[in-house]
Order: C-alpha cells, then structure tokens, then sequence
C-alpha cells in the first residue's frame, strides 16, 4: 500500500456503485449493495496484511501453510455513516475487534465535533483499517485518525466509497503515512460539503431518515 490513494476500478464494484448513485435505490437495496461492495473493497485494502505459518494436517499430508501474523485486525466506525461498512468487512475478517469514533460535523463551520470515542486494546500492535463512505472535507476523518494514533495505533488505512478532492488533499497533509481506498474520486464538494455528484448524504440514505 505504497500509494496514498487507490481507487479500486474492479467492474463489479463500479457496477455496484452506480446503482448506489442513484436516487432511485431503495433503503434496503442500499444498504445491501453498500455491504457487498465494501466486501470488495476490503480485499484490496487487506492485500499486503502480514502472514506467518503454521502446520496443518490436510487429508493427504501435513504441510506447511500461510496465517495471518499477528494481533487482530482492527476496525474502527466513524460514526454514523461508517456501522454501514462495518458488516462487510467482518463478513471477511469476523475476528476483528472493533472500535468507534463520534464526530458530528458543525454546519457552520464544517469543523468536527466529537462526541464518542471507544477503541480497542493494543493498537499499536494491529492494523487498523478506519472505515467512512464519504471522505468529503477531510476534517472528520483526520480528527478520527488524530484519535486513533493518540491511542498508539501506528498502521493505520483508511476505507471509503466516495473521496473528494479535497478531502484526499486534506488527508495527504495531515496523515500522509495513512492510505486511502475508495470506489470513487468523485469531482468536487459543494457550497455545503457534500460530494458532487456523488450520492447524496449516506447515512441518510443508508437508515432511511432525513
């Protein structure tokens, strides 16, 4: 993960993002495609997760074989918008332990306010993959990613569906040690932070309120 911004152009997950777009697509729908393509999604930001061997027995013979390394894999929500992801990664790593971050974003100055914060044990030790939909402005996740590194976490990766511009630019100078994922570089934010064109609020979209 060299790189600090991978867009996954994988068909089916472009696929799946354009049924996500559009305004059309129920609560439901969304959330499902939202599970699916985070799945996809997770696999490439997991490509180069440490392995370490151990000795099995197959039913031909023993052998020598490829396991993960190391303590378990954290995953960290930034709340709301970010539980929506959540079940997809752990549908591929249900060991996981898992972590919260509570920022809400002040609609007058677009600065994050937090208001919950709960990690696992022993960051320093894992990698830690923080999950949003959206990275819009940036600042929620980079006051996110403040708070996971004060909390000793030091491998950290960032999954998201859309990233603005912006945003990437914002994370690149505050965390440039931390690499994006995400489906979409979307063309720019509006007047009031929202990604263009995007798919409108996905926390919304997502628990179906308004």
């Amino acid at each position: 993960m060299s790189d600090h911004l991978t867009v996954v152009d994988h068909p089916l997950v472009q696929h799946k993002l354009t049924l996500m777009r559009d305004k059309g697509t129920s609560t439901s729908e969304f959330r499902r495609l939202l599970r699916e393509i985070t799945q996809l999604l997770a696999y490439e930001i997991t490509r180069e997760m440490e392995l370490t061997s151990t000795t099995i027995d197959t039913p031909m013979e023993e052998m020598e074989a490829p396991i993960l390394a190391g303590k378990k894999l954290a995953l960290v929500s930034i709340l709301r918008a970010g539980n929506g992801m959540l079940d997809g990664v752990l549908e591929l790593i249900p060991s996981a332990r898992v972590g919260f971050v509570g920022l809400y974003r002040d609609e007058e100055t677009l600065k994050p306010v937090q208001y919950y914060f709960k990690a696992p044990e022993a960051m320093e030790d894992r990698l830690v993959i923080a999950v949003d939909p959206m990275l819009a402005t940036g600042n929620s996740s980079a006051a996110a990613i403040d708070l996971l590194k004060e909390a000793g976490a030091t491998n950290i990766r960032f999954l998201c569906l859309l990233a603005a511009p912006e945003g990437v630019a914002k994370m690149k100078e505050a965390h440039p040690d931390v690499p994006i994922v995400t489906a979409s570089l979307d063309r720019q934010l509006n007047e009031k932070g929202y990604i263009l064109p995007g798919l409108g609020d996905a926390g919304d979209r997502m628990f179906g309120t308004k």
